[in-house]
């Protein structure tokens, strides 16, 4: 059986019921993560990076 080489890993950000964290992949690329309940969603660098402008947006709204 081949060795699976071992993806680093690093908590962004976490609550009580959600978790953020990136990932090295080994291919090189970072990945991020969310957790949120039963469903994770992963993003590439140009989707994570869309996805922060979006919220920033929300953030925004009164």
């Amino acid at each position: 059986m081949p060795d699976t080489p071992e993806i680093k890993t690093e908590t962004v950000a976490e609550t009580e019921n959600y978790l953020i964290y990136s990932a090295e992949e080994p291919d090189g690329e970072t990945t991020w993560n969310m957790e949120l309940g039963t469903v994770t969603l992963h993003f590439f660098r140009e989707e994570w990076k869309e996805l922060l402008e979006l919220l920033a947006q929300v953030k925004s709204k009164p």
